[in-house]
């Protein structure tokens, strides 16, 4: 069993083409090595990081491939005192090449980049704005078990409970290509606790993920098309409040998008912040937009609703949490709501790339 198990790896790394990897390396720190680099600050930026992450991934790929020449080699010798240590290893390479595996479905031109992942609550009053809250914590929560560095960087709380919206950056590699699969509304059912009848209420939240990118060829902001407005942050009270306007609005006139930011004490950090969310939502209109054109040419098009859920939480009067799109489910809805999320993001994820 273990050596037809070791026989197989190679194939399975195989498919990530480590040659074309490392000659994309070589020829990025070729360019690198051109004096008059810098003398472009954002396409040196792009440059260094696109060789970090190359360098990361060829490292990790080769450190793979040693370690499983070296498991095959020595199960090749028979020993029978090697055989715990060998299970025990190629365990930990066929875990890491899972995983591997699974982030080759995140091949869009944004995946590997940061995103800004914004809940709003819907309709329905105190219980959907409570449910914008839940969903709130239920990201956070992920992320943090992920190891990806959020921050809230708008938040408009309810007048009762609960939020209207959050804004939440989120850096970190592969941001975009996990998160794009919350896109979407989701639905709430539940007993309200604030039904004093303590009847079932159903309440939506839409989640909106968008790509972060510093490339200004991707997109191309007019400073003359932008309104900024700055006001004052809104505060709990007390020592919160604001007492300088550093909140900013950015009004992108030619579509009408308004972005606002106020978590930062900064008015510069703040402007930076709103900024690029608004680059996001052009990237976003942009994406759309040539993907609708392509879809109609297919004949496949269908407008996306607000009705349209693609995940429901139920928690009364049973417990299940189910996505839409994929069929996947799980009984346990606290945990799901604590962050236990992967199931459902790869499940969506490797749905989609069948299709």
């Amino acid at each position: 069993m273990l050596k037809a198990t070791l026989q197989l790896l190679p194939n399975s790394w195989s498919i990530f083409d480590l040659p074309s990897k490392e000659k994309s390396l070589v020829k990025h720190k070729e360019k690198a090595e051109d004096p008059t680099l810098w003398n472009d600050p954002e396409t040196a930026k792009q440059l260094m990081k696109s060789i970090s992450e190359l360098e990361m991934e060829v490292n990790t790929w080769s450190s793979l491939s040693k370690r499983t020449r070296d498991v095959i080699e020595l199960a090749e010798m028979d020993d029978e005192n090697l055989r715990s240590d060998l299970e025990h290893e190629l365990t930990e390479i066929e875990s890491e090449l899972s995983a591997k595996q699974f982030a080759a479905l995140l091949n869009g031109p944004y995946d590997r980049g940061d995103a800004v992942l914004t809940i709003s609550s819907g309709a329905g009053g105190t219980d959907s704005q409570d449910w914008a809250a839940m969903l709130m914590r239920m990201y956070l929560r992920w992320l943090e078990r992920k190891g990806y560095k959020s921050e809230i960087i708008d938040q408009s709380d309810g007048e009762e409970a609960g939020i209207k919206s959050v804004s939440i950056s989120v850096e970190g590699s592969y941001a975009y290509g996990y998160l794009r699969a919350e896109k979407g509304v989701h639905r709430l059912v539940r007993l309200s606790p604030f039904d004093a009848a303590h009847r079932r209420h159903t309440s939506f939240a839409q989640i909106e993920v968008l790509p972060i990118t510093d490339d200004n060829n991707v997109i191309t902001i007019n400073p003359e098309d932008l309104k900024i407005d700055v006001y004052k942050s809104a505060g709990a009270g007390g020592q919160n409040v604001q007492k300088n306007a550093t909140a900013v609005r950015i009004t992108h006139i030619p579509s009408g998008l308004v972005v606002s930011c106020q978590n930062e004490r900064s008015q510069l950090q703040n402007r930076e912040n709103a900024l690029k969310v608004l680059r996001g939502r052009l990237l976003e209109i942009k994406e759309a937009e040539m993907d609708k054109q392509l879809a109609e040419l297919r004949g496949e098009y269908q407008k996306t609703e607000w009705g349209s859920q693609i995940r429901s939480y139920v928690l009364h009067p049973y417990q299940l949490v189910k996505d839409h799109r994929t069929d996947y489910e799980m009984g346990n809805a606290a945990g799901v709501l604590d962050g236990d999320l992967d199931g459902f993001i790869e499940s969506y994820l490797k749905t989609r790339s069948i299709h």
